[in-house]
């Protein structure tokens, strides 16, 4: 798979975790192409944390408004209804538990619901951003991200980069599958049919507890 396959094969799945009503908060880079696979039907309120409700989709080329950009420095636009305010009153609407869904990417997630996506040791980083409060305000925390990066595992047994928080993650989303947090660790649901499990297994660090229910890989 190229990436551009990876990531609408990823955003499509996630697109289907989206409910009607739902306050959704969606995180720089691949989860900005969920909105492209929203199912008919579904009506919902995109959050940025800059301090916006009711985003709407990437303007046309030319028909950018430097006012209106996301909490990436990518352009965007407004629904009618939508609302701007400061970041006091945006954090104050993640940390008080208003957000249905956050979708975020990761460098390392582990068995345990441990997310690490902020920074790499030695590495220049813009900072954690929103993503710590994000992780223990939203109601659920789903991850949209490559199975791997240039080969190297990212969904460990145990993180080993700087956490952003631990024990919030519920949902991972990748190329080759769906896999839910659960206390007995990571239980692989949904599979890719491009993929074997055996593949799924070698491309992840932590031992996968495979459904008994396993299904292909859901598409809308």
């Amino acid at each position: 798979m190229d990436k551009n396959e990876i990531r609408n094969t990823i955003a499509q799945r996630a697109a289907l975790e989206l409910h009607d009503g739902d306050v959704v908060n969606l995180g720089i880079g691949l989860p900005t192409v969920i909105p492209n696979f929203m199912p008919e039907g579904i009506n919902v309120t995109l959050q940025s944390e800059n301090g916006l409700l009711g985003m709407g989709p990437a303007p046309k080329e030319g028909e950018q408004d430097e006012n209106f950009v996301n909490a990436g420095g990518g352009y965007i636009t407004c629904l009618e209804g939508a609302s701007t305010f400061d970041s006091s009153m945006s954090f104050s609407v993640i940390r008080g538990g208003h957000v249905d869904v956050t979708f975020l990417g990761a460098l390392q997630v582990d068995e345990k619901g441990d997310l690490a996506n902020w920074m790499i040791p030695g590495k220049n980083t813009p900072g954690m951003g929103g993503a710590m409060d994000l992780l223990v305000g939203a109601r659920r925390v789903i991850l949209t991200m490559e199975h791997t990066a240039k080969g190297n595992h990212k969904i460990m047994t145990k993180c080993n980069l700087p956490l952003t928080a631990a024990g919030q993650v519920n949902m991972i989303i990748t190329e080759m599958g769906v896999m839910e947090i659960t206390s007995d660790g990571i239980l692989l649901t949904e599979i890719n049919p491009l993929f074997t499990v055996e593949q799924v297994q070698e491309a992840t660090q932590a031992k996968l507890i495979i459904s008994d229910n396993l299904i292909e890989m859901k598409k809308n």
